[in-house]
């Protein structure tokens, strides 16, 4: 096979994002709404189908990690050092910010293709502040300070788990792990009747957990590495949004990227799907107080997805796939600042924080 150009990798990203969009929308399938299931009403119904999309990609990713076909290195997710507060304080503001705004960045795509302007003024924002952090005004900040507090992997070798256990001696796990630990989050699918009774929300979660696999083997395994610089990537809607934005104000040249190629497909797949179940239609805010409150959660989302490493599909499940160390932080602080946003939204303070309510 050929190696892929810049351009047949962009396109791949268009592909694998309109696909993602176009399935989770008409699954109704929300990161912010399957946390929110969570904590409220204790429904992990959602929560379990994100399982089901990363026990696909954790089985797919490492199986070509452990052929030799994908190099983990190359990625994002697994440096030699663990910048554990950066990524707990950016993914617990990143969780107040998906509850300010009513969902993630990826829901805010879906929600704009569907006609929704208030997720056009949340992108817009999300993304100057997500770049700002990357490589902008913030920027000193996030690399000179926040960064700085961190701790080096044991023995030097890359931050994900396989790495670890076998620098410590277990042996090569990478394919047992890859194996086990899919079969039980699909198991956890499994024995739930509702979910098996619900074919939209199954293959919303099969099409993201393929979406990341496919993502890896684009950017990492198909590429052209004369015709493009290396970037192995996948699905994530942190920094891609960011440099769209860039490409836009100042050079096309940066959209052709496989990352800035998914947020397009995710807008036009939610697109196609809200014309064919006939709901396409715009929205704007209805008051001041409601722009005010998404402003403020794309700012926290923007600067704090960018902290963590990654949103809740960047680290929720391209994270796990590489079964990176940064990932039950990532989580759990996203988790937590949800769990934040939400006690301050509906219940104006943070008394019964962890208070299930049946």
């Amino acid at each position: 096979m050929a190696p892929l150009s810049p351009w047949a990798v962009t396109l791949v990203g268009v592909g694998i994002g309109a696909a993602c969009g176009f399935t989770v929308r008409r699954a109704r399938l929300c990161s912010f709404g399957a946390v929110e299931d969570f904590w409220i009403g204790g429904d992990t119904r959602r929560l379990r189908i994100f399982g089901l999309a990363l026990a696909i990609a954790l089985f797919g990713t490492q199986l070509m990690i452990w052929r030799g076909d994908l190099s983990p290195a190359f990625s994002t997710y697994v440096p030699g050092a663990l910048a554990w507060f950066s990524i707990l304080l950016g993914s617990t503001l990143f969780g107040i910010g998906m509850a300010l705004v009513g969902t993630c960045s990826f829901g805010s795509l879906i929600r704009l293709g569907a006609g929704d302007l208030r997720s056009l003024i949340v992108m817009m924002v999300f993304g100057a502040v997500a770049y700002a952090t990357l490589r902008g005004i913030l920027a000193p900040l996030r690399i000179d300070v926040l960064e700085q507090v961190a701790v080096a992997v044991p023995g030097s070798v890359q931050g994900d788990l396989p790495s670890v256990l076998e620098w410590l001696g277990l042996g090569d796990l990478r394919l047992a792990l890859g194996i086990v630990a899919p079969a039980l989050l699909i198991g956890a699918v499994v024995i739930d009747r509702r979910l098996r009774r619900s074919p939209r929300l199954l293959l919303a979660g099969a099409t993201l957990g393929l979406g990341v696999v496919l993502g890896w083997w684009a950017t990492g395994v198909a590429i052209d590495e004369f015709a493009l610089n290396p970037r192995t990537q996948s699905l994530t809607f942190v920094s891609p949004v960011g440099r769209a934005l860039y490409a836009v104000l100042t050079t096309p040249v940066g959209l052709f990227d496989f990352g800035v190629g998914t947020i397009v497909g995710v807008i036009c797949g939610s697109f196609i799907s809200a014309l064919f179940d006939a709901e396409f239609r715009w929205e704007a805010f209805d008051d001041h107080y409601e722009m005010r409150r998404h402003l403020l959660g794309a700012v926290l989302m923007g600067g704090g997805g960018v902290l963590a490493g990654g949103c809740t599909i960047g680290q929720g499940i391209s994270a796990g796939s590489m079964m990176a160390l940064s990932w039950p932080l990532a989580i759990g602080g996203m988790m937590i600042g949800a769990r934040l946003g939400i006690a301050f939204l509906m219940e104006g303070s943070i008394r019964n924080l962890f208070i299930f309510r049946r």
